[in-house]
């Protein structure tokens, strides 16, 4: 069949304590299309998000974007392959407003810069539009600490999406949140791929993975156990087995 691969991996490997988190994982990212991650606790995949956004080094193996392969990733040129992501712990700059959040990553501008330029009509009209989607608009001139959890999650949400990228590792976007809060983030997700954007999607929720995913990917102790049509997978014996012996 034809795809066309945006992102790979090669015998991709992560050690922690001589323990394989990820075990010469090779695995195939579609462009354009959600391929979501499940696995038991434990089963490596934030530890594989930490590897493709250059969090943590790679032990061995290697990681291919557009062609290019990598064995080291540093978490600032993240961008520069065309990539983003979000974190199971929201990472924001605290003490500034919802907007200059914003701001921030539209003008691609440093912290202090972004602060004190005057920001052009159409950076505000982008930031506008985003804030509107993820529903903050109202909340702009809040400082990002003072928001809630699922306010922080739809900031962080916002950011990545304000960003001129067309990868996106979404790392349980979803968890904790209120249902008009993850109905948001599923709609955001879904144009995004209308876009013909690549989403990497961590999720527990079977019935969201079911709704979203065009491909699915079943990691357990580091190791790919199954993968392919969603429906398919999650009625493989292996994998219910996996799950239910948790």
């Amino acid at each position: 069949k034809i795809m066309s691969e945006i992102l790979k991996t090669n015998n991709l490997v992560k050690n922690f304590d001589g323990i394989h988190a990820v075990d010469h994982l090779s695995i195939s990212i579609e462009e354009g299309k959600i391929t979501s991650i499940i696995g038991p606790n434990g089963s490596g995949k934030t530890t594989l998000i930490n590897l493709i956004s250059g969090v943590k080094p790679i032990d061995g193996g290697h990681i291919i974007i557009k062609g290019i392969s990598l064995s080291k990733i540093k978490p600032y040129e993240v961008s520069s392959y065309g990539m983003t992501r979000t974190f199971q712990n929201i990472k924001l700059f605290e003490q500034m407003t919802v907007l200059d959040n914003i701001l921030v990553v539209i003008t691609k501008r440093n912290l202090w810069s972004a602060l004190f330029e005057k920001h052009k009509d159409y950076h505000l009209k982008q930031a506008e539009e985003v804030l509107r989607k993820v529903n903050l608009w109202e909340k702009k001139n809040e400082l990002a600490v003072n928001l809630s959890y699922g306010q922080r999650k739809l900031l962080e949400i916002a950011r990545a999406i304000s960003m001129d990228v067309n990868i996106f590792l979404f790392d349980e976007p979803l968890a904790g949140l209120f249902p008009e809060m993850r109905k948001i983030i599923v709609s955001v997700i879904k144009e995004l791929k209308e876009h013909r954007k690549t989403i990497i999607l961590i999720e527990h929720n079977m019935d969201l993975i079911r709704e979203l995913s065009d491909h699915l990917i079943v990691m357990d102790e580091g190791k790919l156990l199954a993968e392919g049509n969603p429906e398919k997978v999650l009625s493989q014996k292996n994998v219910i087995e996996a799950y239910l012996g948790e």
